[in-house]
């Protein structure tokens, strides 16, 4: 498998509220700007970066807003991802290949986390909004490389 790290230049194409390395970030909701999701995400998804760069070393903070129905096959990350429901719910399975029956829902407060390397996959049965932190740089690799949306979007 080959690993993939966030583009630089797609994450500066991106509006954020909070792309500087400040000390601090105070972002209220309404201040959070929305963009199309870099094309390592399936298309539909929506991005918004509210601390750091994923792209870099350090801690960063991102917003993933989806509409129900939206799906993100088997992966990994070469760091560990963490994972908070902001609002709607996200389901989330582990395993190299997608079985809905075995994954379990979150709704708004639920929190997961995937290791580094575990592979896993998520669906949202309604539109959602997901926060995702951890230590950067962040990339994903898909299980199947013929699921990697770089490919089609």
């Amino acid at each position: 498998m080959r690993q993939t790290t966030f583009l630089a230049i797609g994450l500066l194409a991106l509006p954020t509220a909070a792309l500087a390395a400040d000390d601090h970030a105070v972002v209220a909701p309404d201040q959070v700007k929305w963009a199309a999701a870099p094309p390592a995400f399936p298309k539909g998804a929506q991005l918004a970066v509210v601390s750091g760069d994923p792209a870099k070393e350090g801690l960063y903070v991102i917003r993933l807003k989806v509409p129900a129905g939206y799906k993100v096959p088997p992966h990994t990350h070469p760091n560990d991802e963490n994972v908070t429901v902001l609002s709607g719910t996200s389901n989330i399975g582990m395993g190299g290949t997608v079985d809905e029956t075995k994954g379990t829902a979150l709704k708004a407060g639920g929190f997961a986390k995937a290791a580094k390397g575990m592979q896993h996959y998520a669906w949202f049965t309604e539109d959602s909004v997901i926060q995702l932190h951890g230590l950067g740089p962040s990339g994903i690799t898909y299980v199947n490389p013929a699921d990697d949306p770089r490919k089609s979007n």
